[in-house]
C-alpha cells in the first residue's frame, strides 16, 4: 500500500458507525421484501443504494425512519437497525422523536401550500419555536445550506409552490435540515428534475456530508459513482455487495453486480 493511502484507509476506519443493521428481514404481508440485510453505515458519509426496480433499496430506505409503519401490512420478520446505537424498532422508541433525528427527501418535491419562509418554519413551530429571531435565523441558515438564500431571499413571504422543481426540492431539502437530523434520506430526489438542477442537487449532497449522515436510492449508476462513497447493490431484496464506491464501479467482487453495472441487466 502506497504512503499517500495509508493516512486515508485509517480515517475512513475510524469513522463511527451510525447506522447498523443486523440480519434484517421485512415483508409486505406474505410477500418477503428484505432478506438478511447486514450492513454499517459511517457518519457524515453518503451512501447509495442502486439496483433495478423493486429490488427494496426504497423499502430499506424507509426502514430507517420507520415510514414503513404507515402501511398495514409491514412487518419486521427479523433482525434489528440501531441507529446511534439505539434498536429503532423497540416498542419504547418515540416515532416522532426518531423522525426527527432522520429526515427525509422524497422523490417528487413536496412542499407546503405556504410560503418559502412557512415551508422552513413549520417544524420548528411544531416543536414550539415562536421567536422571529430565532425562526429568522434558522430560515437564512437552512436555505443557505440548500444553496438557496440568494435566490430567494427577496422573496420569502411568496407561495413556495411558484418555484421552479429544482428549487423546491432544495426547499424540501432545507426544510428537513431546519429540525437538526443527524441522517438525511434521500428517495430519487432527482428523478424528477432536469440536469442542471441535478447538478446543484449533487453539489449540495458534497456540502451537506460536512455535517451529515447522508443515505440516497438512485437509479442513475452515474449519479451514485458522482455523489456517493460508499455504494449498495441490491437485487431482489437481497444485498449483494456494498463497498466503496469507487470498488463497486471498478473492481465488483459480485458476478451480479458486474453485470447489472455493465448494463446486462436491470
Amino acid at each position: 500500500m502506497s504512503e499517500t493511502s495509508t493516512p486515508t484507509t485509517r480515517n475512513e476506519s475510524e469513522k463511527p458507525t451510525i447506522i447498523e443493521i443486523r440480519n434484517f428481514d421485512f415483508a409486505y404481508g406474505d410477500s418477503q421484501a428484505l432478506f438478511d440485510i447486514n450492513m454499517d453505515i459511517k457518519e457524515k458519509e453518503v451512501t447509495a443504494f442502486i439496483g433495478p426496480s423493486g429490488c427494496g433499496k426504497s423499502t430499506f430506505l424507509r426502514c430507517f425512519n420507520r415510514m414503513n409503519d404507515l402501511i398495514d401490512i409491514a412487518k419486521i420478520k427479523g433482525g434489528e437497525i440501531k441507529i446511534s446505537d439505539v434498536n429503532i424498532y423497540d416498542k419504547d422508541v418515540d416515532v416522532i422523536e426518531l423522525r426527527k433525528h432522520v429526515g427525509m427527501v422524497f422523490q417528487k418535491s413536496n412542499p407546503f401550500p405556504k410560503s418559502i419562509y412557512d415551508n422552513i418554519a413549520y417544524g420548528l413551530r411544531i416543536q414550539g419555536v415562536k421567536k422571529k429571531s430565532a425562526l429568522d435565523e434558522v430560515v437564512e441558515e437552512c436555505l443557505r445550506g440548500a444553496a438557496l438564500w440568494d435566490e430567494v431571499k427577496d422573496r420569502l413571504n411568496e407561495s413556495a409552490l411558484g418555484m421552479s422543481g429544482g428549487q423546491q426540492q432544495r426547499l424540501c431539502i432545507a426544510r428537513a435540515l431546519a429540525v437538526k437530523p443527524k441522517i438525511l434520506l434521500m428517495d430519487e430526489p432527482c428523478s424528477a428534475l432536469d440536469p442542471i438542477a441535478t447538478a446543484k442537487v449533487e453539489e449540495l449532497i458534497h456540502q451537506l456530508k460536512k455535517e451529515y449522515t447522508i443515505v440516497i436510492v438512485t437509479h442513475n449508476m452515474q449519479q451514485a459513482a458522482r455523489v456517493s462513497d460508499k455504494t449498495a447493490f441490491f437485487y431482489i431484496g437481497k444485498l449483494i455487495e456494498f463497498s466503496k464506491t469507487d470498488d463497486i464501479f471498478m473492481n465488483p467482487k459480485d458476478p451480479q453486480t458486474e453485470a447489472y453495472i455493465s448494463g446486462r441487466f436491470g
